[in-house]
C-alpha cells in the first residue's frame, strides 16, 4: 500500500512539472475598438481616421505601455459580444462601468465620470423644464425623487429617443417607459436627426455627447430639465476588456492613472469637452 501510494505521489508531481504551462502574453500590440460615431468621444475624420477625446487619449496610453495600438470602429450594439468573441482587445467607446457588464468583462479604472441630461428643440414647449441647468445626484437605488416625477409629468404622452443598448435606455425605460413612448436608434446621430425634426419630443444621453449635437444642430437644440449625475450609470468610463486577459487590464489601469496623474486626461478634457471629465 505504502509503495502504491509513493508511486501515485511520484507519478502526479511528474505530471504536474511536465504539464504545459499557462503564461501571460506578452503583449507587443492592441487592437481597440471605438464607435467612431460618439462625438466627441470619438468621431471619424473626413480622411477616415479616428478622432476625439478618446483616441487621442488611447495614443498616450499606448505610447506610455510601448505598445502598437490600432483603432477600428464597429458598431456599438455589438461591441462587447464582438470583444469576447476576440475581434478585437479592449472596448473605448464610453462604456459605463456597471455591476452587470462586469459580469461579462473585465473594465480598467475609470478614465472619465460625466452626467446624463435631456434634449429637446429650444423652441418645444418641453425647452426649460424644472431643473434645468441644475445636476441632480442618483445612485442605483434611488427612486422617486422630486425631480424626477415633476419630468413624468412635464413628458407624459410624448415620444423619448435613446441609443439602443446603453444604461441610459435602462433607465429611461424604468423611470418614463410607462409614462412615455420609447424609440431606439442604432446610433445617436439617427436620434438626434429625428429630435431636430420633430419626429420625436425629447433625446437622452450623455451630456457632454450632446452639446456636440447642440453644436451641430446650429443652436437648435439644447438641454431640458436636471442633468444626472452621481453613480446611477455606474461609476465612470472605462475601457472594457476580456476576463481572460487580466495581464492587459493592469497595463492599462497605470497607464490611465499615470494620465490622470500628470494632467494629460484633464487638458484632452478641456479641449474636446470644454470641461474636466476626470472621475
Amino acid at each position: 500500500m505504502k509503495l502504491s501510494k509513493f508511486l501515485t505521489t511520484t507519478a502526479l508531481v511528474l505530471a504536474s512539472l511536465t504539464a504545459p504551462q499557462v503564461q501571460a502574453k506578452d503583449w507587443k500590440t492592441v487592437t481597440i475598438t471605438l464607435e467612431g460615431a460618439y462625438a466627441p468621444w470619438n468621431l471619424t475624420n473626413p480622411d477616415g481616421t479616428l478622432g476625439g477625446f478618446e483616441p487621442e487619449l488611447a495614443k498616450y496610453l499606448c505610447d506610455h505601455m510601448k505598445v502598437e495600438c490600432t483603432l477600428v470602429a464597429s458598431d456599438w450594439d455589438g461591441m462587447i459580444a464582438s470583444l469576447n468573441a476576440g475581434k478585437f482587445d479592449v472596448i473605448m467607446d464610453a462604456l459605463s462601468i456597471t455591476e452587470e457588464r462586469k459580469q461579462i468583462i473585465d473594465f480598467t479604472i475609470p478614465y472619465a465620470h460625466t452626467h446624463a441630461a435631456f434634449a429637446t428643440l429650444n423652441d418645444s414647449p418641453l425647452a426649460k423644464a424644472a431643473g434645468t441647468g441644475t445636476v441632480v445626484k442618483m445612485e442605483p437605488t434611488t427612486t422617486g425623487t422630486a425631480e424626477i416625477e415633476a419630468l413624468k409629468t412635464a413628458f407624459a404622452g410624448k415620444t423619448i429617443g435613446i441609443q439602443a443598448a446603453t444604461v441610459y435606455s435602462k433607465f429611461i425605460y424604468a423611470n418614463f417607459g410607462e409614462i412615455a413612448t420609447v424609440r431606439e436608434y442604432k446610433t445617436g446621430a439617427e436620434r438626434d436627426l429625428d429630435l431636430e425634426t420633430g419626429r420625436i419630443d425629447l433625446a437622452f444621453d450623455d451630456a457632454v455627447y450632446l452639446v456636440s449635437a447642440f453644436e451641430k444642430s446650429k443652436g437648435v437644440l439644447g438641454f431640458t430639465g436636471p442633468e444626472i449625475g452621481g453613480t446611477i450609470f455606474g461609476s465612470g468610463e472605462g475601457l472594457g476588456i476580456r476576463k481572460s486577459d487580466p495581464e492587459l487590464k493592469e497595463m492599462f489601469d497605470k497607464a490611465i492613472k499615470a494620465a490622470l496623474d500628470d494632467g494629460t486626461v484633464k487638458t484632452l478634457s478641456m479641449k474636446w469637452f470644454k470641461t474636466d471629465v476626470s472621475p
